[in-house]
């Protein structure tokens, strides 16, 4: 009886705390404990929590009774009054509700004794025997309790309940986690559990916990990088020594610390800061928000990372702020305010964000809080390159501009789904207005909206339009290409192909249900086109912008429905409509559209109408060879070229799929192009294009050795000189008329480029051609020069130890031009211009030796420079002018002691002769000489007055690690004092420099740019000319 009465008078304070026994028993381990005298029990307990009072209000039952009740039930349970925690976690986990409670009693009557059994308890459940005493609990040191409980786990007294794999443990982490589930459950309420309180001090000591978390990782770092910067330096000294690992061991260890400082700060940030920076009491909110300003200045590397995660989240949750109406008065200033961010966020690098940010702008259309001027940015998004992408922005465009859902719904309206296809094909014409001459962009435009828009489908409502059958539908001219090339792609869409460039080019595989679905369209595609598409073709065979996406509309039909529904007539009329559209058009695509479809339609149509396409087929055939004939001869005879080039185009591109005999056209051909006149750079660069080809290395040791062929010296003599004459002749043209002008220097690019070609594949013998194309370096302009200089690198990399032979050799050539002037009597200004187009291809060439160069292909300068001197004293004093003009930009690229040699040389050549005997032939060699005294004197000079500095300085020991530094400083400016190259020549050195490591290939590319861009420009210089004249 005393027992029942402690009983009744502790269920009498605990129903004051209005806990829910409910909960705690849906929670428990076990299904077995919630029978049938449980339940009788907890049903008034319910109506308490339902109350809110805490009274008995409406309770018919008497405490006793309930008490026996759940008395009989726990006993059956299993329920020992001497059990203690461990033991029912171990063994009888249906009674842990119960426990739970009994422990809370024996913790309000004895706070202290209680606190010493839950330690213990959970001491026990790591494994642990340690003893608490209550008596002793208050001086316990904690540290004490950690340092015997590890020295247990090093003695091994300590049993693994947890990873046990023993049967009667099998429950133990349910029923672990259970108990402490049911405790806080038991307590949440508890009258000695003051949740506010609780959360207040716990936010207080968590957010100041980070605060001075944050105080020590500042420190931290800063020490950090004190010990990177010194580490650095040892490593410079490289000095391998115990300091080296000293300051090693403590970056290693500093970085630990930050490490585990940053993760402390993370687990109390996602841990207490996550969940009560919204917390109802607004003084925790407001300790949290001003504690997270201090936390971001303060360490702004952890607390402002860019994570792509944060902004999804964000974006989701104002997702579900606005997906409320009742939400969005409310949001209006944060709207406004950040309504450019969300925009903004449509572009994000991280596509899920740029996604969800599309899904967010949509139901601020919906809401009407966004303007058409701000959604401009999100439209240039339709050709953006992740398909995701494109994709959420096609179904706005859909929503918003198409089916215009937004407005209706906001309106009330809710037709925008009833409303006919030719309206929503109206308004995406007008879309596609804006890219009338890109069929790409639209092509980009009709796949992002594509599965959304059902009128796209709408075969039959599309080619109404197109044939004007609606009289109150007018389509311009440039709407009609737009709704032929929609139609094209929706069909190609339909049957499953790309009208996109796709990201990766894998195969793409499909379900059996997906190709029958692909199947169906193709059938409702063919159904809807076989009586219209003959209209179709009639009405637009002329127009050369939608002749070819109609054509092509044939390669996806099923050709076998034209068999099957007695369709061969219409069949007949497409073929002879698409023969008579090929010899109607000479552009490419739609010459290309044609013969594909002629080429599908002879393959896969069925067995009587196969052969109808094939002799229509060799009916074309014959037809182009006729048409062929017929323009050359009308060429032979003076007339117009047009329809020999078109028919060609024709030709060219049919014999591209099939193979077409031509046997009896080569004599034609060969008679018209004995009387072009413009034929040789066309011969130039074919004839380099073929010898590339066929080069002999390519086939070499291989079955195919008899193809390869290499010219003889004759061929290649006969090749440059066409070149040479084809250089010429446009450096005659220059003050004709501009358009000619840009013609020839066409052909003067693609003539240099195919010789360069030659040289740079080792494709001929460098011998010959590459001297005779370098003397042309400063001879033909900027491009040739952009030519030769990417050849020069081409060269560097493959023939480096042959290049002061063909420098020296172009050189020779070069002067040659200038002694075969003089000699021929020309006129002087003649003469003049070639001796310094002379001197400037040296200095052009010597230029390529610059910088660090100089040191490092010194022998080869030196090379040049010796063999130049033995060349110039070749029949003396007749070629002693090539000293001057090819020699000395050389010779100033050398240091001094090898200038003094080469002086030495050219003294002791001389002495056998008497200089006075003919004083102007030799007046080169002497100018020669002084030159190479003056440079020798001045450098001695500086030498030696660097030196006398030195001997000066002897006495400042402290000086000395400068002075040599010093003097290599100024021996590098003596020797650039002392160039003779000019101001522009050194530009051009630097402008060499840069360049050096480009490709040959660059520089046809760079030709090529240079010629689109004096093309758009000659027309203007063209209309600027006849208006002066």
């Amino acid at each position: 009886m005393e027992h029942a009465a402690v009983v009744s008078e502790t269920s009498v304070r605990r129903s004051k705390r209005g806990r829910p026994p409910l909960a705690a028993s849906d929670v428990g381990p076990s299904k077995s404990s919630g029978s049938a005298g449980e339940k009788a029990d907890h049903s008034p307990t319910d109506g308490d929590q339902g109350s809110g009072d805490g009274s008995y209000d409406g309770l018919d039952d008497p405490a006793p009774k309930a008490k026996r009740k759940r008395g009989a039930a726990i006993r059956a349970a299993g329920w020992k009054e001497d059990q203690s925690l461990i033991d029912i976690i171990k063994h009888n986990g249906r009674v842990i509700n119960h426990a739970v409670k009994k422990w809370v009693e024996r913790y309000e009557g004895d706070p202290k004794s209680a606190m010493v059994e839950i330690l213990l308890f959970l001491f026990e459940a790591c494994g642990a025997k340690y003893q608490l005493e209550a008596v002793s609990f208050d001086e316990t040191d904690v540290d004490d309790v950690v340092v015997s409980l590890v020295e247990l786990a090093k003695n091994g007294e300590v049993e693994d309940h947890f990873n046990s794999k023993q049967k009667e443990l099998k429950s133990f982490k349910e029923n672990l986690a259970s108990f402490w589930d049911n405790l806080v459950l038991e307590c949440q309420n508890g009258p000695f559990t003051p949740p506010r309180v609780y959360r207040q001090v716990a936010s207080l000591v968590g957010l100041q916990l980070v605060t001075s978390f944050i105080n020590i990782a500042k420190i931290l770092s800063g020490q950090r990088e004190t010990t990177q910067r010194q580490l650095n330096a040892e490593k410079k000294k490289q000095n391998e020594g115990p300091r080296l690992e000293s300051l090693n061991k403590r970056l290693s260890l500093t970085h630990e610390k930050i490490t585990a400082t940053e993760e402390m700060m993370r687990k109390i940030f996602t841990g207490l800061f996550m969940h009560r920076y919204r917390d109802v009491d607004p003084e925790i909110r407001m300790s949290c928000i001003r504690s997270l300003g201090i936390w971001i200045l303060s360490y702004p590397s952890l607390f402002l990372q860019d994570f792509a995660g944060v902004r999804k989240a964000s974006i989701l949750a104002l997702q579900n702020l606005y997906e409320v109406d009742d939400n969005v008065p409310s949001l209006g200033l944060f709207t406004e305010r950040f309504c450019n961010r969300m925009i903004e966020l449509a572009d994000d690098i991280d596509i899920s964000v740029a996604v969800s940010a599309i899904g967010l702008l949509k139901q601020l259309l919906r809401h009407q809080l966004l303007t058409d001027d701000e959604l401009g940015p999100l439209y240039d998004l339709l050709i953006d390159e992740p398909p995701l992408i494109r994709r959420a922005i096609g179904e706005l465009v859909y929503d918003h501009l198409i089916a215009q859902k937004i407005k209706n719904s906001h309106s009330g309206r809710k037709d925008g789904e009833n409303e006919s296809s030719e309206v929503h094909l109206g308004r995406m014409l007008q879309i596609l207005r804006e890219f009338p001459d890109d069929p790409i962009l639209s092509a980009y435009v009709i796949d992002d909206v594509w599965d959304d828009m059902k009128a796209m489908k709408d075969w039959k409502c599309i080619i109404s339009m197109l044939l004007d059958e609606n009289p109150l539908i007018e389509l311009t001219d440039v709407d009609a290409t737009n709704l032929v090339r929609l139609l094209y792609a929706s069909a190609r869409k339909a049957v499953g192909e790309k009208i996109v460039p796709a990201t990766d080019n894998r195969k793409q595989y499909y379900t059996k249900a997906q190709k029958e679905a692909l199947e169906n369209s193709r059938r409702e595609i063919t159904a809807a086109m076989m009586k219209s598409y003959p209209q179709l073709l009639h009405k637009y065979i002329s127009d050369k912008a939608k002749v070819s996406p109609l054509v092509e509309i044939m390669g996806l039909l099923k050709l076998e429905l034209y068999s099957l529904k007695r369709q061969e007539q219409n069949f007949k009329t497409i073929l002879e409509l698409i023969v008579d559209a090929f010899f109607k058009h000479g552009e490419k695509d739609t010459l290309r559209s044609c013969i594909k479809v002629l080429t599908f339609c002879s393959t896969d149509s069925q067995a009587d109408l196969q052969d109808y396409v094939q002799n229509k087929l060799k009916d074309l055939e014959s037809d182009i060879i006729i048409k062929l004939k017929a323009a050359m001869k009308e060429v032979e005879m003076g007339g117009d070229e047009y329809s020999l080039l078109v028919n060609l185009k024709r030709l060219y591109e049919l014999q591209l799929t099939k193979f077409v005999s031509i046997d009896g056209l080569y004599e034609d051909m060969a008679s018209i192009l004995r009387d072009l006149s413009d034929i040789d750079n066309e011969v130039c660069v074919i004839l380099a294009e073929i010898w590339c080809l066929f080069k002999k290395s390519k086939y070499s040791s291989t079955r195919l050795d008899g193809l390869g062929y290499s010219p003889n010296l004759p061929s290649i003599q006969n090749f440059w000189k066409l070149s040479e004459k084809l250089l010429k002749i446009s450096d005659e043209t220059e003050d004709e008329d501009a358009n000619e002008e840009y013609i020839e220097e066409t052909n003067r690019d693609a003539v240099m480029i195919a010789a360069a070609k030659l040289v740079a594949t080792h494709t001929v013998s460098k011998d010959y051609l590459a001297p005779e194309i370098f003397s042309h370096f400063v001879m033909h302009g900027t491009s040739i020069s952009e030519i030769l200089k990417h050849l020069i690198t081409a060269l560097r990399k493959t023939a480096n130890d042959e290049i002061p032979t063909i420098f020296l050799e172009a050189l020779k050539r070069s002067y040659k031009r200038h002694t075969v002037d003089l000699s021929s009597g020309s006129t002087e200004s003649l003469a003049s211009k070639s001796y310094s187009d002379c001197k400037e291809l040296a200095s052009r060439l010597s230029a390529t030796f610059t910088g660090a160069a100089r040191n490092k292909h010194k022998s080869e300068i030196l090379n040049v420079v010796k063999d130049g001197i033995s060349y110039a004293f070749l029949e003396a004093p007749k070629h002693l002018s090539f000293l001057e003009a090819a020699v000395l930009p050389f010779v100033s690229k050398l240091p001094t002691s090898d200038i003094l040699e080469i002086l030495k040389d050219v003294q002791k050549r001389s002495e056998s002769v008497n200089i006075d005997e003919d004083p102007s032939g030799w007046r080169p060699y002497s100018m020669f000489v002084d030159h190479l005294q003056e440079k020798y004197a001045k450098n001695e000079g500086l030498q030696d007055e660097k030196e006398g500095n030195v001997v000066r300085r002897r006495g400042r020991p402290r000086k000395a690690i400068n002075l040599e530094g010093k003097k290599l400083f100024d021996g590098h400016e003596s020797s650039e004092e002392d160039s003779i190259s000019d101001s522009d020549q050194n530009d051009q050195e630097e402008d060499d420099d840069e360049e050096a490591d480009q490709p040959l290939i660059h520089t046809f590319r760079a030709s090529a740019s240079k010629l689109r861009s004096m093309r758009i420009a000659r027309p203007e210089s063209t209309e600027t000319a006849k208006n002066n004249r």
